[in-house]
């Protein structure tokens, strides 16, 4: 298809001012070239033909920062041909393009700079390159585009700004070095920033090339890793249009993150500035990279408002003594046929050196005498000399990977002076001595590549700060020193920010509290739900909580292990107390009926009692109710096999008695019968054998439990959770069942005793009450076992005490408790005439007395008392059955 004359014409002068910007801006002729690509101009003005055919893209405006660039590469150039030390008798040219920040334009600088000229349309390329090694270019993007180019025929290029950690790839770019260091540590860093301040909820933005691609794809995956989470992640580009950058702020306006790490080069950083400024993006504290966060040009009062505050990492300053000087000599009468130069002049005096055909132009006329002294801007500043000491650094390189190609070699005894001259120089060669590099400059900085062509990473930490004028001001705040497989040093100094924010998805979880994700939302957005019991999280946002050891619980807060509460009934509390006490009263009254029997011991009352048996009972009850203050207090292990032993001998030497005055009171009733003679087979000694071999047989039992398998203190930690019961494990609990069913079987045997004798004569039958309190005294036992079994803790034991106070009690109150009302209050009633007379002499006290003692007996106590008959009684039964005798013979 033919285009119209107007797109032709329009095609062909931009293509005349393409070419007019890829020009050599500065050259110089050497006996070894340098080529370097600088971004001279970066703005870029964005336009469409009239058929929309074609997009064309127009540099406007010189960057001044990148012009010092290309002056600070001259200064190194020309301080080497200076020296006597490094490249001695050889001089050192150069050749500069403007690369325009463009892949299109690097390509085109690479290609002039390998070919020797300027233009290659219609040409044929060289077969040996013009330069030997290449520095630039400014961004990562036009630097891969020149590795495509120059990487074929290994032409050493060192970039002093492209970050991307892609061009760490040996395989795709061998010929590639740097002297700044790799996004990968950058971006690490920046990560490990926020989470130091507690961010864990940021917002992204970046460049849409392979700085911002990259860089930003390393910071996500570092962030992720330190617990950061991403709400959203923007790129925006120098060939977007503005609407996107509006959208880009929108989204930054709408997140919840109030911090914001922007990996952007400067041009994309201006366009999201102009941008923030129109609406008013206030209240983002801004994370930087390397790129931005010391331009000069961006900390102006017109910006202050939106990034002070500000944080990044850049790489360390430093002085290059006379670069200063040498810049304030840069005049457009040094070249005037350098149209580059009268550009930077009219840019920075704000002239021009064209004079109006109409005489209205509003700028005024540049007279080339004026003075850079009396300026103050971005290419006089060298106060925060980073990138251009990267450009010093990176043509010093180069110059010693020479120098060390042109020493001679030596061959024995005899110099060989044959050198390799400038022209067999070949750049492959560059290449392998740059390798090699490593020298100290002036400065005392330290010059070397790793095996991917990278410098040693060194960054300081900058804050923006107002200063008491106002203005605002980088200050140093931290450093930190990486080499590839570990940090060497951080540290963190104090670092100012202004109204410092908060950027989280969710408060922090305090101690005591653990993080449970939300489903279908990030890791840091979370619910904070407290710990279980027996749990602990000791630090904010715990992920788990961590469970206490055995004998350690989680206190009330959840936030410490605290060693658990030891419970066992002690003496000091209030039911160990009340226990203790109800046990030295039923001794102490024990001890006072004792001591009554025995001031009343040679009444009838007391001789029909069985006055023998009698005080070994309320011997035995006494020891019972003793016995009970073994369980109380903290066990051990002489507590343990006391306790059990004690109850078990004091019960049975207990039981034994009754069941003695039981028998008695059976045997006076059956020698009754006419030719009987059973008393004589159970007379005092055999009452007191028996005794014993009830007793011993108990004893034996003991003393097996204890030598088998004894009790022992055991820390109970099943039952209960949060506390420790110490009671005393029954070692074997074949043996303390044994020692209760030996108890209960005499109980039962007594019990069925008295049963029997329960029809015999009212004033002589105390085997009524023996059974009564035998049938209570099971039933409490019976009932005991259940409840010892289901009760808790300390509970056990107090359960095992009220039996043994219950039954000594029932023993107590049932058998001598009648007895001491007659004795003490009814003495009429303790005659032998009384215990002789007739059935229907029981008359109203005996009735009271029985109403009044029993049926308390039948609410609380277990064991009733049983009296024995003396040979008293057994001659009243028998003159009563004479006289029924002689009563029938008649």
């Amino acid at each position: 298809m033919k285009l119209p004359h107007s797109h032709i014409s329009l095609q062909f002068s931009l293509e005349n001012l393409l070419h007019s910007y890829s020009h050599t801006p500065e050259e110089a002729e050497g006996d070894i070239i340098i080529g370097g690509a600088f971004s001279i101009h970066t703005q870029i003005a964005k336009k469409e033909n009239i058929q929309k055919l074609k997009i064309v893209s127009i540099y406007f405006r010189i960057h001044l920062r990148e012009f010092r660039f290309v002056q600070t590469m001259i200064f190194a150039i020309e301080q080497i041909n200076n020296s006597t030390s490094l490249l001695p008798n050889i001089s050192i040219g150069y050749k500069i393009f403007d690369s325009c920040s463009t892949t299109v334009s690097s390509a085109r600088a690479v290609m002039a700079l390998m070919n020797g000229q300027e233009r290659t349309l219609g040409k044929n390329c060289s077969s040996k390159s013009s330069v030997h090694a290449i520095i630039g270019t400014s961004d990562s993007s036009s630097t891969i585009a020149m590795l495509q180019t120059s990487g074929v025929f290994q032409i050493p290029v060192i970039s002093h700004f492209a970050t991307c950690a892609c061009l760490s790839n040996r395989r795709e770019y061998s010929s590639f070095f740097r002297t700044i260091p790799s996004d990968y540590h950058q971006s690490r860093a920046l990560a490990k920033l926020v989470k130091h301040f507690g961010w864990t909820w940021v917002g992204t933005v970046r460049s849409d090339n392979d700085y911002g691609n990259n860089g930003m794809a390393t910071f996500i995956k570092a962030a992720g890793q330190e617990g950061v989470c991403i709400e959203y992640s923007e790129a925006i580009s120098r060939t977007y249009p503005q609407s996107q950058a509006a959208r880009v702020v929108r989204v930054i306006r709408n997140g919840s993150a109030r911090v914001l790490v922007a990996f952007l080069a400067q041009v994309e950083m201006d366009m999201l500035l102009e941008e923030a400024m129109k609406q008013n993006l206030t209240g983002v504290q801004w994370v930087g990279s390397e790129s931005w966060i010391t331009a000069g040009h961006l900390a102006t009062k017109r910006h202050s408002g939106i990034l002070i505050g500000s944080l990044g990492f850049t790489i360390r300053k430093s002085k290059i003594p006379g670069l200063r000087e040498f810049l304030l000599q840069v005049n457009p009468s040094q070249t005037p046929q350098n149209s580059l130069l009268r550009e930077f002049w009219e840019t920075t005096f704000g002239c021009s050196f064209q004079s109006s055909l109409d005489g209205q132009s509003q700028s005024r006329q540049c007279s080339g005498s004026e003075r850079l002294d009396d300026v103050d801007n971005t290419f006089t500043d060298v106060s925060e000399l980073r990138i251009s000491n990267n450009v010093y650094k990176a043509v010093y390189a180069v110059a010693h990977a020479m120098h060390n190609m042109l020493k001679c070699s030596h061959h024995g005894e005899k110099q060989n002076q044959s050198c390799i001259w400038r022209d067999k120089f070949e750049p492959v060669q560059v290449l392998k001595n740059l390798q090699r590099v490593n020298f100290t400059l002036h400065s005392g900085e330290r010059v070397y590549f790793d095996d991917y062509g990278d410098p040693a990473a060194m960054y300081d930490l900058m804050n923006w700060q107002r200063s008491p004028t106002g203005e605002t001001v980088f200050v140093t705040v931290g450093m930190r020193v990486y080499t590839l497989l570990f940090i060497i040093l951080l540290y963190m100094l104090s670092v100012v920010i202004l109204q410092r924010p908060q950027s989280v998805c969710s408060e922090s979880c305090i101690p005591g509290f653990r993080q449970a994700v939300i489903k279908g939302k990030p890791v840091c957005c979370f619910s904070c739900i407290a710990c279980a019991a027996g749990e602990i999280s000791n630090t904010s946002d715990s992920s788990e909580c961590s469970r206490c050891s055995l004998e350690y619980w989680s206190n009330e807060d959840r936030s410490l292990c605290v060693a658990k509460v030891v419970e066992f009934l002690s003496f000091e509390e209030t039911m160990g107390t009340l226990l203790t006490a109800l046990s030295l009263f039923g001794a102490s009254l024990t001890l006072v009926v004792s001591i009554v029997f025995f001031r009343f011991r040679d009444t009838p009352l007391i001789r029909a009692s069985n006055s023998e048996l009698s005080f070994l009972l309320l011997f035995s009850l006494t020891l019972c109710f003793l016995c009970s203050l073994t369980f109380i207090g903290r066990p051990s292990d002489w507590s343990c096999m006391l306790r059990h032993t004690a109850f078990g001998i004091t019960f049975v030497l207990c039981i034994s008695c009754v069941l003695g005055k039981t028998i008695v009171v059976l045997m006076a009733f059956r020698a009754t019968l006419p030719g009987s003679n059973v008393m004589k087979w159970f007379g005092p000694a055999q009452r007191r054998l028996s005794v014993l071999a009830f007793t011993l047989i108990q004893v034996v039992i003991c003393i097996l439990w204890l030598t088998v398998n004894p009790p022992f203190p055991f820390k109970n930690m099943e039952h209960y959770k949060e506390k420790i019961i110490l009671e005393c494990a029954l070692g074997s609990p074949i043996w303390f069942w044994a020692v209760l069913g030996y108890i209960g079987l005499l109980a039962m045997l007594c019990f069925i005793l008295a049963f029997l004798a329960r029809k015999l004569p009212d004033n002589f039958n105390e085997a009524k009450f023996i059974t009564f309190s035998m049938l209570i005294f099971c039933a409490v036992w019976i009932t005991f076992i259940p409840a010892y079994v289901s009760s808790p803790g300390k509970f056990t034991v107090a359960v095992e005490i009220f039996a043994i106070l219950a039954s000594s009690y029932g023993l107590l109150f049932c058998i001598f408790v009648p007895k001491c009302f007659i004795i003490v209050l009814k003495p009429e009633l303790n005659t032998k005439k009384h215990l002789m007379g007739k059935t229907h002499s029981r008359g109203k006290y005996t009735k009271n007395l029985n109403l009044t003692l029993i049926f308390p007996m039948v609410a609380g106590l277990s064991l009733a008392a049983s009296s024995s008959q003396t040979s008293d009684v057994t001659n009243k039964i028998k003159n009563k059955q004479k006289k029924k005798n002689n009563y029938h013979k008649q």
